[in-house]
């Protein structure tokens, strides 16, 4: 079964590119010339983002600290 993971994304035109960035998700943002493209572009930045979250929670010194 395939997981679809939902990201709110902040998008706008600035010139003639297209800017945005993923608000649920920090660190992950892009320009590209069309709309099309920086959703794209977005979409790869969240995948990448998760496989490196995901591999740095395997290093020995991260832990989980559950927050009330």
């Amino acid at each position: 079964m395939v997981t679809t993971m939902m990201y709110h994304a902040h998008i706008e035109q600035d010139g003639e590119w297209w800017i945005g960035w993923l608000v649920d998700l920090p660190g992950v943002n892009a320009q590209e010339k069309t709309r099309e493209g920086l959703i794209e572009s977005l979409k790869i930045g969240a995948k990448d983002m998760l496989d490196y979250l995901e591999e740095k929670s395997r290093e020995p010194d991260v832990v989980t600290v559950a927050m009330a």
